[in-house]
């Protein structure tokens, strides 16, 4: 990495506070950028990576998660100097890894329904932010080409947006190895593709610190003892996903990836909020 550490986030943190969102210019390094995406390339080929089939992921857009589970060059995005300190300004320096996972937006792709990050909380709005999330540009993100949609001071509003209904909004046009970063509440979607060629982006998501159990359950509890737990109990440890969206592994729930069938139990068939969308 190149030294940025003389980068003064003030300016962007004024921007995020005033307009919910920042969009930082230039800010990863080329050998970083190939890197990503060489490695996106073959994971979707070894992955056999497909398209989901609800509007809110994409019908034409290929997303993989849980991507620090894949080693180099994914470790150097969470805490890549040029954005880090700009999101622990709007969170704090405690704040944490929420997800981590790309969005290739295909030709032909429809716009993603207008939504906020942190909508899923039951926090009456406006409220601090308990979510900073980040846009890595692999690709040149243009209106043409599906840039993310944003309306600007949207965090401020006193109500999540209505799912499917249409809104204002602008484009966050941005050159590859730009980053946008904003406020959680930020009302934003996907754009839609009307060029022959993908929009690549990585989606490095960050929570606040303090959204989390007093003591890690899930690793304070050996996963042995975890596996003689009921379904119930499995939930309140953290194995469960909240809300169908929030502390999933790669679309399932953690107890579904670590743990296995809970005793006695039937099959729970639950699945993602976005599978209904």
């Amino acid at each position: 990495m190149r030294d940025v550490s003389d980068r003064d986030p003030s300016d962007h943190l004024e921007r995020i506070r005033t307009d919910g969102y920042a969009i930082v210019p230039d800010a990863i390094e080329p050998d970083l950028l190939d890197a990503l995406t060489e490695a996106l390339d073959r994971l979707e080929h070894d992955l056999a990576v497909r398209p989901a089939r609800n509007a809110f992921e994409g019908t034409s857009t290929v997303r993989i998660y849980n991507l620090l589970a894949h080693g180099s060059p994914f470790e150097q995005v969470p805490v890549h100097p040029a954005v880090l300190p700009i999101v622990e300004g709007v969170l704090d320096p405690g704040c944490l890894v929420s997800s981590l996972s790309s969005i290739a937006i295909g030709p032909g792709e429809v716009p993603q329904p207008i939504h906020a990050d942190d909508q899923m909380m039951p926090i009456d709005k406006p409220h601090v932010a308990t979510v900073c999330n980040t846009m890595w540009a692999l690709t040149d993100f243009t209106e043409a080409n599906g840039a993310t949609r944003i309306i600007p001071g949207s965090h401020r509003a006193e109500a999540s947006p209505t799912y499917g209904q249409a809104y204002d909004s602008v484009p966050a046009e941005m050159r590859r190895g730009s980053v946008l970063v904003w406020h959680g509440s930020l009302w934003h979607g996907g754009g839609s593709n009307h060029t022959d060629a993908r929009r690549v982006g990585l989606a490095m998501n960050y929570c606040a610190g303090w959204v989390r159990q007093q003591e890690n359950q899930q690793l304070g509890v050996p996963v042995e003892a975890a596996r003689s737990f009921g379904p119930r109990l499995r939930e309140l440890c953290g194995y469960g996903v909240y809300n169908g969206l929030i502390g999933h592994i790669d679309r399932k729930p953690p107890a579904d990836v670590v743990l296995g069938p809970a005793p006695g139990a039937a099959p729970a068939g639950r699945g993602m909020v976005w599978d209904g969308a």
